[in-house]
């Protein structure tokens, strides 16, 4: 299992600038991380016309964020059927990306027009932020907003302004981590989903280091899988019944895991 280091940050290197990976300046922590796989507890329906950006769960209901290009929304999704109600569409020139609930609003971010649309609970827009650069992953610890925008920083936001009050650098063993995406914050980590691979990484949000990855290969079945499915892209986190669910961008099944330590 512990393979998958040299083959994770090769695979990385090759897919963002074919050259050796990127390594910090400076003084750093290089951190040994842990190594997961998944138990799988529950499978639940997941419509294959979302093309899942953001997902969480939240006292009892899951939202979710999708995009491509006329096709973005927020919604609420059941659970148990699948079945979805979208709140809000975005405009046919928005690509829509990560989302978060915070206290009795709902952030969503766009891909690449720097719009952050802020909601109330009922899915009605509110106002909207600038910032600069692509949107990505978006999550919260209760207080700030984080956000991913494909490179390996995550920025800490305000979230009443948007305004960036820290930048996080996401490095596993000193090694830089490119492509960033969906964001959950799970027990005080923030777990991201690293787009183009079926890895999770488990990262501190003080120093940036990848703690613990978790393998997600072969989570959806080869039979469940069509010209259209895509990459793993969507976690969420039952606070309060301490369930983990994974998705992925037209994905036809939702999943409820545990991780188990190698």
């Amino acid at each position: 299992m512990k393979g998958v280091l040299f083959i994770l940050i090769a695979s990385l290197s090759i897919v963002s600038c074919g050259s050796q990976p990127k390594r910090l300046d400076g003084a750093f922590e290089v951190v040994q991380p842990e190594f997961y796989t998944l138990n799988v507890k529950g499978v639940y329906p997941h419509s294959e016309h979302s093309y899942t950006q953001g997902l969480q769960y939240v006292d009892g209901v899951l939202w979710e964020g999708t995009g491509e290009w006329g096709e973005s929304r927020l919604q609420k999704v059941d659970l148990e059927s699948g079945k979805v109600d979208i709140l809000a569409n975005l405009p046919r020139s928005e690509f829509g990306e990560g989302i978060t609930v915070l206290g009795d609003k709902v952030y969503q971010l766009t891909w690449t027009n720097g719009i952050a649309h802020v909601y109330n609970l009922h899915g009605k827009r509110l106002k909207d932020f600038r910032y600069a650069g692509e949107g990505w992953g978006l999550t919260s610890d209760g207080k700030s907003l984080y956000m991913s925008n494909g490179t390996p920083d995550i920025y800490k936001l305000n979230p009443d302004t948007f305004q960036r009050d820290k930048k996080i650098t996401v490095t596993l063993r000193g090694e830089v981590v490119d492509y960033i995406n969906e964001l959950e914050w799970i027990d005080g980590k923030i777990w991201a989903n690293i787009y183009t691979t079926d890895y999770i990484m488990i990262i501190n949000p003080e120093s940036g280091a990848v703690e613990g990855i978790v393998d997600c290969q072969n989570l959806l079945p080869e039979e469940d899988q069509n010209e259209k499915t895509d990459v793993l892209n969507g976690i969420a986190y039952d606070q309060q019944g301490k369930r983990i669910f994974l998705t992925g961008k037209r994905w036809n099944k939702l999943f409820e895991v545990e991780i188990i330590k190698q």
